[in-house]
């Protein structure tokens, strides 16, 4: 049943029907925000541990330092949850905490270090980095698919606008000529209106899988592959036998029973 629910999880963030499906703008919006967002991310990732190391000598780079790994950590769930709200993914259940819980009766310095991790503070690094190199590639891959597929649906328009106000023919010299092909330009419009519709569709298409792979690399499916319940409560909890046990009364008064002679 787990490995079905997991499925179900896996195929609920994939869109179908790009074309009226609100996922794909709202994937279009997000991958727009994605070069911002990411350099912002970026910049605070990198002054952020360049001052907390040149600010060690002071003591005040060491408390920084794990504000920085704390802010990072935030950056990285804000994006997971920005991510499942686009795909219309379920919040995670459960939430497991690879930090140790506070200990109220110890300073914050000393409860800022037992709850550092190592290992998700270089992840939440190499995120960040990584969102910022994708926020850039996916941003451009994006646009240019787009701009492709409307550029050839709002070709017919810019022609007729300017042969009418510039005298302009800028379908003068097209592969139409070159090849002397006698199409009128009705003819040449239908045929690049139906380009342009088959070339937006396939960028939508690009665009949803461009998200897809961002999923991936946000570590976006991780809370639900992890079990429903800690391993630690797994093995304390007892094991209530499959039958029930029949328990014998061995007490004097059930040892006592009336003795009957046969006659």
């Amino acid at each position: 049943m787990k490995a079905v629910e997991k499925t179900d999880i896996a195929r609920a963030g994939k869109v179908k029907w790009v074309l009226f499906n609100p996922k794909t703008y709202a994937t279009i919006l997000y991958l727009l925000l994605s070069l911002p967002l990411g350099v912002i991310y970026f910049t605070i990732m990198v002054t952020g541990l360049a001052l907390s190391i040149a600010l060690t000598p002071l003591f005040i780079g060491i408390p920084l330092f794990f504000g920085v790994a704390k802010l990072l950590n935030g950056i990285v769930n804000f994006e997971q949850s920005m991510i499942r709200q686009i795909l219309g993914l379920p919040a995670p259940s459960v939430s497991y905490a690879s930090n140790p819980p506070s200990e109220p009766g110890k300073n914050w310095f000393m409860r800022m270090v037992r709850g550092f991790d190592g290992g998700l503070f270089i992840r939440n690094l190499l995120l960040v980095l990584l969102r910022f190199v994708t926020g850039i590639v996916f941003f451009v891959i994006m646009v240019t698919a787009i701009s492709l597929g409307l550029g050839f649906i709002a070709l017919p328009a810019v022609h007729i606008i300017l042969m009418n106000e510039m005298k302009l023919d800028i379908l003068e010299n097209s592969l139409f000529s070159y090849f002397h092909i006698d199409w009128t330009y009705n003819q040449q419009y239908l045929l690049y209106v139906g380009v342009g519709l088959v070339l937006f569709w396939v960028a939508l298409r690009i665009v949803n899988g461009l998200m897809q792979i961002q999923r991936r690399i946000m570590y976006v499916d991780e809370p639900y592959q992890r079990p429903s319940a800690p391993m630690e409560a797994q093995m304390q909890e007892p094991v209530q036998p499959p039958y029930f046990e029949y328990t014998e009364d061995l007490s004097p008064q059930g040892l006592m029973q009336p003795a009957h002679r046969e006659l």
